[in-house]
């Protein structure tokens, strides 16, 4: 008599991409929630060594189990809710913030293509995509979501029922505003050279050929400045400005409501900088010359040695915005939106003009030289540029020992 056999279908749409997308982004959710706690330790670490203390050490060894007790602390801490705030969109407003950040990862290839057949006790074959998501318009989907985290922000500013709150809400939305618009002609000026719109594609036009940063530098250093501005990062923090708005948008907040805020923060900065290590780094590329490199396909061994790549350069990044937190002092908001207006947006568009002509022309391989060039035109046009009153003139005052001002009027200074 033959046993028994259970026999079942699976659904059409569960093909091994769709196992493998689901297992990244199972993987990369868990790493970036875990890295957001670990990241204010190291924040807290950078600025104890600039400062030249010790930082936390008290809590486990060398201090690594402090966001565990941070945590414990933000979730039986009081819950406080301001007189006249918006109830709802006081508690929304977190969420907003923070979900944003959580889902714009799923586009980012955090390794290359693995070969099933490599894979032992599995009788497979063919390959997968180590992405979330492999879609066309991967890198507008980013840029789409990253941009909605600002709607968190200048809600929390506006429910608080408080005016150095919405202060900070206005900042933040005038500060997105200014800057998405050198960043997205930044990252066009990347798209007309690598001809696509899917990052898969991006990362494989470097790896056989060089790294962008190489090819369009100031393209690169724009976009990474814009990255700061976007996630509200010193020295673009003016939106939680201490010395002038308390808190900032965050004020009133308080408990897990107000951790909510700073995760979204982190995380904002860990999907940021894979993507700019996609755009401008090659992705897990490790020459960035031509010649050799890591393989775009492999077995198991080659795609945690690219997803290490990519995280090596994660973190790498990541240090360096930390380093200039503690380095660089904070921009005045007239000078923050004279960065963007009068400085970036014109420099960005210049860099846009110069990289379609090259590619139009078909000289992909010397854009190097593009960059060259139009370094050159904006240090000829600087001097011959228009120029605004100096913000900082001292204004005369009868009994000033620095600017007097006489009985009749007339400075003496």
């Amino acid at each position: 008599m033959r046993p028994a056999t259970l026999a079942f279908e699976l659904p059409s749409f569960v093909t091994a991409q769709f196992v493998a997308s689901m297992v990244t982004i199972f993987v990369v959710l868990h790493l970036a929630l875990g890295l957001a706690a670990y990241f204010i330790l190291l924040e807290r670490k950078v600025c104890a060594w600039v400062q030249d203390r010790i930082g936390p050490n008290r809590v486990g060894p060398l201090g690594l189990l402090q966001p565990i007790a941070d945590g414990l602390k933000l979730f039986l801490k009081e819950e406080f809710m301001p007189r006249g705030a918006d109830r709802t969109l006081f508690i929304l407003a977190p969420a907003l913030s923070v979900i944003p950040a959580l889902i714009g990862f799923v586009v980012i290839p955090w390794a290359g293509t693995l070969d099933l057949a490599s894979i032992p006790f599995l009788d497979l074959s063919g390959t997968v995509r180590i992405v979330g998501a492999d879609v066309n318009v991967g890198v507008i989907y980013l840029i789409a979501t990253a941009s909605l985290g600002v709607y968190g922000v200048g809600l929390g500013g506006w429910a608080s029922n408080n005016k150095y709150s919405f202060l900070g809400g206005l900042r933040a939305s005038c500060q997105m505003i200014s800057y998405e618009i050198p960043m997205g002609l930044c990252l066009l000026c990347v798209i007309l050279a690598a001809g696509t719109v899917r990052p898969t594609e991006i990362v494989g036009a470097q790896l056989s050929g060089q790294w962008y940063l190489l090819h369009q530098p100031l393209a690169a250093i724009i976009f990474y400045t814009c990255l700061l501005a976007e996630a509200n990062r010193a020295p673009f923090d003016l939106a939680e400005a201490e010395q002038e708005l308390v808190g900032g948008w965050h004020t009133e907040y308080s408990s897990m409501k107000w951790a909510l805020f700073f995760m979204a923060e982190y995380v904002h900065l860990f999907v940021g900088s894979a993507f700019f290590a996609v755009l401008f780094l090659g992705g897990w590329s490790l020459n960035p010359l031509f010649g050799w490199d890591v393989p775009a396909t492999g077995g198991l061994a080659t795609v945690l040695l690219q997803f290490g790549i990519v995280l090596g350069k994660v973190f790498g990044l990541v240090v360096l915005t930390m380093m200039i937190r503690w380095t660089l002092p904070r921009f005045r908001f007239d000078q923050l939106m004279r960065l963007a207006w009068e400085g970036m947006i014109p420099v960005s568009l210049l860099l846009l003009l110069v990289t379609s002509l090259f590619v139009f022309l078909g000289w992909t391989h010397h854009l190097w030289a593009g960059s060259l060039a139009a370094l050159g035109i904006i240090l000829l046009a600087h001097p011959h540029m228009p120029r605004q009153a100096n913000p900082n003139h001292r204004v005369p005052l009868i009994g000033s020992r620095f600017s007097p001002l006489d009985d009749a009027g007339t400075s003496r200074s």
